[in-house]
């Protein structure tokens, strides 16, 4: 069996960001279009167990209705003690043992949904396995950066690039296996 990998999915503007300084997503509404999911509904159906931080997990729930990771093992990264539900953990201990506890176990794959600092961890810790970035046509000219300063260099391999009528380029990198 292949190792479970740990794959973060995420939009950019074309200036790097993932959100306007005070948490607003509403610019990734520029490349919406009916029945245009960009790949999503295929990349969620390799997936089983979703890690998220906290400040996100609070975002995912300001869209309203259902929770979208709802059939999914769900690990909310915080530093808060919370009770968990049937699929959903509050998870507050050592962030790179989670990933190597999960791997150790048959699944699916990993998807590492945000935010920055989470994903900078993650980074830093060199256990992201693959990037899936789609970069919007939005210059936001200042916000919440998708990548931090003070992560190690790493080699990252162009597995594929898609762009759409939207403007939207999509954008798969798997890290280079030394």
């Amino acid at each position: 069996m292949d190792k479970r990998k740990l794959i973060v999915y995420i939009a950019v503007s074309l200036d790097g960001y993932i959100a306007k300084a005070d948490g607003d997503i509403s610019w990734l509404s520029a490349v919406e279009q009916e029945g245009e999911d960009y790949g999503y509904s295929k990349f969620i159906e390799t997936i089983d167990t979703v890690i998220m931080g906290r400040k996100t997990y609070h975002k995912v729930l300001t869209f309203g209705g259902e929770f979208p990771h709802k059939g999914r093992k769900c690990y909310v990264v915080t530093r808060s003690k919370r009770s968990a539900t049937s699929n959903l953990e509050f998870y507050n201990d050592d962030i790179g043992a989670l990933v190597k506890k999960l791997r150790s176990k048959p699944g699916k794959h990993i998807f590492l949904d945000g935010g920055a600092q989470l994903i900078n961890s993650y980074i830093k810790l060199d256990l992201i396995d693959e990037y899936i970035i789609s970069v919007i046509p939005v210059l936001l000219g200042a916000g919440i950066p998708l990548f931090n300063s003070g992560r190690p260099e790493q080699s990252l391999k162009l597995h594929n690039v898609q762009h759409f009528p939207s403007g939207l380029v999509q954008m798969h990198y798997i890290r280079h296996a030394e």
